[in-house]
């Protein structure tokens, strides 16, 4: 163990807080109390031998991992990097200014954030995946998360609480910085730091309580004694001070984000004491360990027979999940405790150190996907397509952490049947459309599942691959290509009076409309869009030219849905797109009549299509 230098951790500390509240004070703004009551944990862990890192490569495989799951006291997280010698004092001045990397919350324009925060309840999740991607590649290096006590109070975090110690990740290490103080007032228990211990203890962690955080060698024990567990996570949980270091406004109510006048900063400084502007935290270097793994590639063109005529995409989801394993090592799956429905339980059978069961706890589920992602692997998240609302928070900020997730969300829509309303994804594709840069696709039969996967394992950034319960019949031959981005014509003639556009499900139906109608003379144009987002504009201004209307036929509400997708793109010609989507309160039933009662089937297409020719 590392010995103690205190009399230089004293001057880093010091030079911490003098650099917080200057930076806080300069940018007129920031969480300067928060920062401060976390000064001695962090300086210990970073400058007193226990974190091993080296600061010139933060990509280097075995550094350690620091995630602020508090990110508000992001200008603690910048001073830290400040000392040791990779921000200059006058970047730091320049705090939350526009061209600066140092954000008011940790973003990946600074090179040493792990993950963005600042979204309160996400960082011991992220930092249980890199826990765990370190199990998994075989690598030393711990994670270490820093908590608020008032983030405590969110379900995410019990859940990767019960997960972590499941799984027995020793690897895993919270420090929780009781300051006692929220945004409002107290936090829900205060300074009792028993009670924290008593409830994380009793969901399978070792837990270490520092009855003063501000005393080095007590905080300098909690590491120690964290480093020397082999069986179960730590929680270090430590009695701190908001705001310690400066009268004004220590442990005072109504400071969170307030900040000083330069007449109160020149008090506090003072308050401090001498400041060594010129010490330098050192950090220890990490072992020479690379991870042995074999990454393999994606091969787009690769093919392997499905053996029956109709299969549901969820199913060809599980069984291309399971074949993109042979051919990629990074490759791991995340199931939310439904992988004989999602048949991600293929993947398992092949791969069982690579799948990890995260039980009915999806917005851990997600964080901890992030993490793995940070750590260079493809995760691939299965659940039901209604589940992932419960982590739209998680889904919404791993897109400010260059993330590489593959979201395979299961029955969708009302075709779903029997099994009611709880469980059919009806907002996801409204949901996965919001995000920045995320794929949202959606095949309809087990050949484009199939290929689409591949595109979609391939491609680096978020993607949501939507599949249904019903087995439909293979439309499509080994030799088509799909792309993301694009669409496929089915039916195509030069009378086609109008187009009506399908994906998923209502590809099929569109298809069963197109017969009926052909009987009757009338032509129409069959566009499968199985990539929503983005979307074939291309094509659908093309169509939008050609044919008198676009029909949309969704298993899905119509609000954010791929009618509203289609509408962003066709422009001035938007009065030309009609559409068809479920709108009427769903129920338990068969695919066909829940497809039949919210007008999405074949009936209803030809219908639409009549009324809309003047037929």
């Amino acid at each position: 163990m590392p010995v103690l230098d205190l009399q230089k951790l004293q001057k880093v500390c010091r030079l911490l807080r003098a650099d917080i509240l200057s930076a806080t004070t300069a940018a007129h703004s920031g969480h300067t109390t928060s920062s401060l009551s976390g000064v001695e944990l962090m300086a210990t862990l970073l400058f007193g031998g226990f974190f091993r890192a080296k600061l010139d490569e933060p990509s280097f495989s075995n550094n350690d991992r620091l995630i602020f799951s508090k990110g508000h006291a992001s200008p603690l997280f910048y001073a830290l990097y400040s000392v040791a010698g990779k921000v200059s004092e006058q970047e730091l001045m320049r705090l939350r200014q526009f061209e600066s990397p140092l954000e008011g919350h940790p973003t990946m324009r600074f090179p040493y954030t792990e993950a963005a925060t600042g979204s309160l309840g996400q960082g011991l999740s992220i930092g249980m995946g890199m826990a765990l991607n370190a199990k998994l590649d075989k690598l030393p290096y711990k994670t270490y998360v820093l908590l608020g006590d008032s983030e405590m109070a969110e379900g995410s975090n019990w859940e990767a609480i019960q997960l972590a110690a499941y799984y027995k990740l020793n690897n895993l290490i919270g420090i929780i910085d009781v300051n006692r103080l929220g945004q409002r007032g107290e936090t829900m228990y205060a300074h009792d730091i028993q009670a924290y211990e008593d409830r994380i203890r009793a969901f399978g962690w070792q837990t270490y309580l520092i009855r003063d955080g501000h005393d080095l060698n007590q905080v300098s024990s909690a590491f120690e004694f964290a480093l020397q567990q082999t069986a179960k996570p730590t929680m270090i949980i430590a009695k701190t001070i908001k705001g310690k270091g400066c009268s004004i406004f220590e442990n005072k109510e109504q400071w969170h984000s307030k900040q000083l006048s330069e007449e109160q900063l020149g008090v506090c400084l003072n308050e401090i004491g001498e400041i060594d502007h010129a010490i330098v935290g050192e950090v220890n270097q990490p072992e020479e360990i690379q991870p042995q793994i074999s990454t393999g590639f994606f091969d787009a063109q690769s093919r392997f027979q499905f053996e029956h005529k109709n299969y549901s995409t969820k199913e060809a989801a599980g069984i291309t999940a399971r074949e993109l394993g042979k051919t990629n090592s990074q490759i791991v799956v995340l199931d939310g405790e439904v992988s004989n429905s999602t048949h991600s339980d293929l993947f398992k059978a092949e791969f069982p150190d690579r799948f990890f069961e995260m039980f009915i706890a999806e917005q851990n589920m997600v964080g901890a996907a992030l993490g793995f992602s940070r750590r260079g692997k493809i995760p691939f998240v299965f659940t039901f397509a209604a589940f992932f609302t419960r982590a739209f928070d998680q889904i919404r900020m791993s897109q400010y952490s260059d993330p590489n997730i593959k979201f395979i969300g299961s029955y969708a829509g009302v075709s779903l049947g029997k099994d009611g309303t709880s469980q059919m994804g009806l907002e996801d594709i409204a949901m996965f459309r919001a995000v920045q840069n995320c794929v949202v696709l959606q095949p309809s039969d087990a050949i484009s599942t199939m290929k689409l996967m591949q595109q979609a394992a391939a491609h680096f950034g978020n993607v949501y691959f939507r599949t249904i319960r019903e087995a439909l019949p293979i439309l499509y031959d080994q030799d088509d290509q799909f792309k993301i981005g694009g669409s496929r014509i089915l039916k195509l003639s030069n009378r086609d009076r109008l187009t009506v556009i399908g994906s998923g499900i209502t590809v099929h139906e569109a298809l069963k409309a197109y017969e009926i109608l052909a009987a009757e003379g009338i032509k129409i144009r069959i566009l499968d869009l199985y990539s929503i987002q983005p979307i074939d504009v291309k094509m659908l201004v093309s169509l939008a030219f050609q044919t008198k209307a676009l029909l949309v036929v969704e298993d899905h509400y119509v609000q954010g849905g791929v009618a509203e997708a289609v509408r962003s793109v066709v422009g001035k010609h938007a009065g030309k797109v009609h559409s068809l989507a479920v709108h009427k309160m769903p129920r338990s039933g068969t695919a066909l009549e829940l497809l039949h009662y919210e007008e999405i089937d074949a009936d209803a297409i030809v219908k639409k299509v009549k009324e809309l020719i003047g037929q």
